[in-house]
């Protein structure tokens, strides 16, 4: 790695211990409109598996008969990564995740009162029976469970508590926070969980959406606040705003917070660039991380700095996420790179030459935004015949 050099006062959290179960497949395909194939699904889950993600949410099961095929052909691939599904608190949902032969179950069932009354209409006892019931069916199946509470953070905070312990209680192995619509601030978040770790001893997981754009710093705030594994998706797509972006996640753990959870984040840019191709969804050029022109520069100043020290204007190298740096030449580029190219291209010039290319850069920049290499080339011709 060629320069790191992020904020010396970010804090440190090597000590925590953080699972990433990617739901890219799942709820990223629940995205409007996104309907991977069977074959785009287990190249997505090679690729979550190359990059050593722990746990994929393949999928959910009892959808159709071919979902439950699909996630069946995942869970026989061989990957490293564990492969989970999802599942209401149903008998008929929990055997279709066992037939699809997932690693882990993850349950759910809505907890707040807007849930309960308009959703589910059932009383919180007949909920906390039918998520008793269907962690035994589970059991008897024999494949281990977590539960979530959905719309965790609309939840009555005193029953959101009686719902966590009762579910380990009745073997679930680890629980679940789940801010459904993406409602909650940070603050919020580090207060759930951190009651949500005193009251239980399994695991507590974060399933955090992104409607007010929060979800990647509610996530971090829920790891600082205990919680030990984390939902995600590639691009964050995902129901309405999305999820917690994978990439901002891993990445930012990794050289905000000094916390690697061996995830390889040089595999970043080419999961997202697969994902927008798979689902037909573009993401925009500035995306943190994966987008083009993240690492991209122009205006005259950061160039020229940036060709003498990349730290001046990149926290961390493009290679770092797989990303590229591209220098962009239009009318905010300066002479200096003018020069730079032209020594690149083994070309003499004087320096009033170089300043006429410039000049010439910039305004074909004004009227067409980027200035093609192509285009430089003709202006490079030009300048140097003419002497």
């Amino acid at each position: 790695m060629d320069h790191v050099a992020v904020s010396p006062y970010n804090p440190v959290l090597r000590d925590a211990r953080v699972i990433v179960y990617d739901s890219t497949l799942r709820d990223g395909e629940q995205t409007p409109g996104v309907a991977f194939t069977p074959e785009q699904k287990l190249t997505i889950a090679r690729m979550l598996d190359e990059a050593r993600v722990h746990q994929i949410e393949a999928g959910f099961p009892a959808i159709s008969e071919s979902e439950v095929r699909t996630i069946k052909e995942i869970s026989s691939a061989g990957l490293d990564a564990d492969i989970l599904g999802l599942s209401r608190v149903t008998k008929g949902d929990v055997d279709a995740a066992v037939d699809a032969g997932v690693d882990l179950i993850l349950l759910f069932v809505g907890t707040s009162e807007i849930h309960l009354k308009y959703k589910l209409k059932k009383s919180r006892e007949e909920v906390l029976a039918m998520t008793a019931e269907a962690l035994d069916h589970c059991k008897a199946r024999g494949v281990p469970a977590s539960v979530s509470a959905e719309d965790t953070t609309r939840t009555d905070p005193e029953f959101l508590m009686r719902f966590y312990r009762e579910a380990e209680a009745n073997g679930a192995v680890r629980v679940g926070v789940t801010d459904t619509l993406g409602c909650a601030t940070p603050e919020a978040i580090t207060e759930l969980v951190s009651r949500a770790v005193k009251e239980v001893k399994v695991p507590v997981a974060l399933h955090l959406h992104n409607d007010f754009g929060l979800s990647t710093a509610n996530a971090i705030a829920g790891v600082k606040a205990g919680a030990s594994a984390v939902t995600t998706t590639v691009n964050g797509i995902g129901e309405r705003a999305g999820n917690v972006p994978l990439e901002q996640f891993v990445v930012a753990l990794k050289y905000l917070y000094s916390l690697d959870i061996g995830i390889d984040c040089t595999k970043m840019k080419a999961l997202s660039d697969t994902i927008c191709k798979f689902s037909g969804l573009h993401k925009p050029r500035n995306q943190p991380l994966v987008g083009t022109n993240v690492f991209a520069h122009e205006s005259g100043i950061h160039v020229a700095a940036i060709l003498n020290c990349p730290m001046t204007y990149e926290s961390i190298p493009p290679e770092a996420v797989g990303n590229e740096r591209h220098i962009i030449m239009g009318k905010k580029t300066g002479v200096n790179y003018v020069k730079r190219r032209l020594e690149e291209m083994r070309v003499e010039a004087s320096d009033q030459q170089a300043a006429e290319i410039c000049r010439r850069v910039k305004e074909l920049g004004e009227k067409v935004g980027r200035v093609s290499n192509q285009e430089f080339n003709r202006i490079v011709d030009e300048v140097i015949a003419r002497g």
